[in-house]
């Protein structure tokens, strides 16, 4: 008769001895006490948190707030049979165990005594090369495995980058970063070649959400009002104040949520990065949780920096019409100008190149043609990124540019609803430039959907630049500047 249970930790199985010494486990656990030869080795078989310790990367799979230094304590807390038979004494774990052992039946490798098989009394087991355990009791360990492989493969994308959440995305060709503290990207680089050129913004270690790399700007773009300011209201929106969500995620596509509390708007963003190519896909809905209807702006404030920013840096984009964001209101359209083109005190300025004067600091373009497109190649570095969307989703490109110690620090490629820094009062009273929206609407409990799609490229050291960028069936072809081939670089994207 099974008359005593040694448990274990959860790093362990559950173990039942009886009364002639033998060990009664799970018959992929350790050997039996008496020295017969196994019929498999060790190396093959782990218990579940073994199994987990031993995937590549298993660190990405934690649940927030659990690191490997937290495991070790967090895996004694329970033993392995409670586990199986939650909220029961030791007593009843070892009645329900025995109950789940059929009298009158030969298990492969088991020896029972006639003597208390005839005696109609629960049999005594005596185990011989392979031990195997109950039925029952193999289907729950087999099931407990199946969960915790399953989960830890496909249930979260979610790791610790530089001590703080992030969901990490990777592909056959690049790896993406989305940081969980405000939901910026903030890397995204080719296996091969690990520059980032997503490098901007505050990096003391902290926890606290904030703006880095490419981050959202939502509910608005710029400053508040000074009366929204009185009130708690930021610069740029809530989006990259608030802790993000992974509801779900694969190891090459998640789904994430913020809720924006003073704006009463919430984002479900959803990131795919490509099996093959160095290309994310972005679908990012927005609903208005608000009871009333309501103006709002969101831009993709994607913003490049050193290493991959410098002097060599060259921006290309297939943005038209514009104006310096330092005009005077109430026209700040008037002068206009036509990218590259930029203005200052009068002079023309070169948008494509940035070295140690960052004036005008900002400048918005318009866009005519169906998709809007932004690229920044360096050929010292030997790489290129750029951006890719709808028009209709986001008619406008706004260029801006920042020097330290008289050398680039940053350059935003940003893409949005709007081309006007101001509140929204102004916003309101202005309600076009050059025959375009500045904001957008909500009705009350709408959602409203926008997508785009960022992409990497090596390229040659003489690269100079990009003149033209084509998305046609699922492929983009990238046309470099005075090339004479007439021959792009081709990217597969998708659908």
């Amino acid at each position: 008769m099974v008359h005593q249970i040694t448990i274990y930790r959860t790093t362990d199985d559950v173990l039942v001895e009886g009364k002639n010494g033998a060990v009664l486990r799970k018959h992929i656990g350790h050997g039996p006490i008496v020295a017969e030869p196994r019929a498999y080795t060790a190396d093959d078989y782990r218990t579940p948190s073994k199994k987990l310790g031993s995937l590549a990367d298993w660190h990405r799979y934690w649940k927030p707030g659990i690191s490997a230094e937290l495991l070790p304590p967090a895996s004694q807390m329970m033993p392995t049979a409670r586990c199986l038979f939650p909220g029961s004494s030791c007593t009843g774990i070892k009645s329900r165990l025995q109950a789940h052992f059929r009298t009158g039946i030969c298990y492969p490798g088991l020896n029972i005594h006639k003597s208390t098989r005839s005696a109609g009394r629960r049999p005594r087991f005596r185990f011989a090369g392979v031990y195997q355990e109950s039925d029952r009791i193999a289907a729950m360990v087999r099931q407990l495995i199946a969960i915790l492989l399953m989960a830890a493969v496909s249930a979260t994308a979610e790791s610790m980058v530089n001590g703080r959440r992030a969901t990490v995305l990777q592909g056959g060709s690049a790896q993406v970063v989305i940081d969980l503290g405000g939901g910026s990207i903030v890397d995204f680089h080719l296996l091969d070649q690990k520059l980032n050129p997503l490098v901007w913004g505050d990096t003391k270690p902290t926890s606290e959400p904030r703006a880095m790399g490419q981050f959202l700007c939502l509910d608005r773009w710029g400053a508040p009002s000074a009366a929204e300011l009185r009130n708690g209201m930021v610069f740029h929106g809530e989006a990259t104040k608030v802790d993000w969500k992974e509801l779900s995620a694969t190891k090459t596509q998640a789904e994430l949520s913020a809720s924006l509390p003073m704006a009463g708007i919430s984002v479900r963003r959803r990131i795919r990065i490509h099996e093959n190519s160095a290309v994310f896909t972005v679908s990012e809905a927005v609903t208005n949780e608000n009871k009333l209807g309501r103006i709002y702006n969101q831009v993709q404030h994607a913003t490049i920096g050193p290493p991959f920013l410098d002097e060599h840096t060259v921006v290309d984009t297939n943005a038209r019409k514009g104006f310096m964001q330092s005009s005077p209101l109430p026209n700040p359209e008037e002068p206009s100008v036509v990218w590259p083109q930029a203005l200052k005190d009068g002079q023309p300025v070169d948008m494509r190149h940035l070295a140690d004067d960052p004036n005008p600091n900002v400048v918005s373009y318009t866009i005519d043609e169906p998709y809007g497109w932004v690229t920044a190649s360096n050929e010292t570095k030997g790489l290129l990124i750029g951006y890719i969307w709808k028009t209709s989703d986001f008619p406008w490109f706004n260029a801006w540019r920042h020097v330290q110690n008289g050398k680039p620090l940053a350059r935003g490629l940003e893409f949005g609803t709007t081309g006007l820094h101001q509140p929204f009062p102004i916003l309101v009273e202005k309600g076009k430039i050059f025959g375009r929206p500045i904001f957008a609407y909500l009705d009350a409990g709408q959602t409203a959907t926008r997508s785009y799609t960022a992409f990497l490229s090596k390229i040659p050291k003489d690269y100079r630049g990009v003149v033209r960028v084509q998305y046609e069936n699922g492929r983009l072809t990238i046309y470099e500047r005075g090339a004479e081939d007439g021959k792009g670089i081709t990217i597969e994207t998708g659908n």
